[in-house]
């Protein structure tokens, strides 16, 4: 999301170089939409692949579709959010023309629609699959209720949410134990949360609990909040936002920290400014 015309503005050069980086330090999935940018990304990105040397099958292509936004690109009156079996399927196809790849991995809906409904999904998504357009399905923003309205007619393998120290809600309404009771693939978007973003009270004592735990753990602050929601039984896959190669490699050395079980409650309670009950 941050590559394109919402944040870096990279270079085809510039995308091509931040891939391999990525490649080299064993990240090899990246993760759409088809409104990053205003509907660009996708397309300077695809630019990118093609000009490099990275084959298809050694990296993994994520993308989502749904939302509706109200700018030039698009001739619409007022955002919206689209699951007809027919817009899916346009829209993949789309993605997969600027993506320069005759498929998707995971193909993920953005975000519930109240107008969505199961049949339609599950015929696009069955066509896609049997032309392999895309190998696996999945949601985003989606709660375990929703999950099984579509599931009234297709599996849902996937869902990627919210998830950090500072936007842990979807431990208590049952989001992350439904992807770990039905084995769905779980994302963490925004993993580092709102630590570094913006000053409040839990940030302030989530800071100092972290000096004292970058020292013990040999560790940087994002490193270790990443680690933080790696401990969660859902094995969660956080999805890094940032675009500069430094930080991209930290992220992946933060895979190798185990948090001691007391740290983790430590940290908890430092953002809800109480002890568990």
């Amino acid at each position: 999301m941050t590559w394109g015309k919402w944040g870096k503005k990279h270079s085809t050069k510039d995308m091509i170089s931040l891939m391999n980086h990525c490649i080299d330090h064993r990240i090899t999935t990246f993760d759409h939409a088809d409104i990053y940018g205003d509907y660009t990304t996708e397309e300077d990105f695809g630019k990118a692949l093609k000009e490099s040397s990275i084959k298809r099958e050694d990296i993994q292509l994520i993308s989502k579709c749904g939302i509706q936004f109200h700018v030039k690109e698009r001739l619409n009156r007022i955002k919206h959010y689209d699951y007809s079996t027919a817009y899916i399927i346009s829209s993949v196809e789309r993605s997969l023309k600027k993506l320069q790849t005759d498929h998707l991995d995971l193909l993920l809906l953005h975000r519930p629609s109240p107008l969505m409904n199961p049949s339609e999904i599950a015929e696009a998504v069955d066509k896609l699959k049997q032309d392999g357009k895309i190998r696996q399905f999945g949601v985003s923003n989606f709660t375990p209720a929703q999950i099984q309205l579509i599931e009234k007619e297709i599996q849902v393998e996937a869902n990627q949410v919210e998830f950090s120290l500072s936007a842990n809600e979807v431990m208590g309404n049952g989001t992350l134990d439904d992807c770990v009771a039905f084995d769905r693939l779980a994302m963490s978007w925004s993993p580092l949360g709102s630590y570094f973003r913006e000053e409040s009270q839990a940030n302030t004592r989530i800071k100092k609990v972290l000096a004292d735990l970058t020292e013990k753990y040999n560790a940087t602050e994002d490193q270790l909040l990443l680690a933080w929601i790696l401990k969660h039984p859902s094995k969660i896959h956080p999805v890094v936002g940032t675009a500069t190669p430094k930080r991209l490699k930290m992220a992946m050395d933060a895979v190798s920290i185990d948090m001691d079980i007391q740290d983790w409650f430590i940290l908890l309670e430092a953002n809800e400014g109480h002890e568990v009950a």
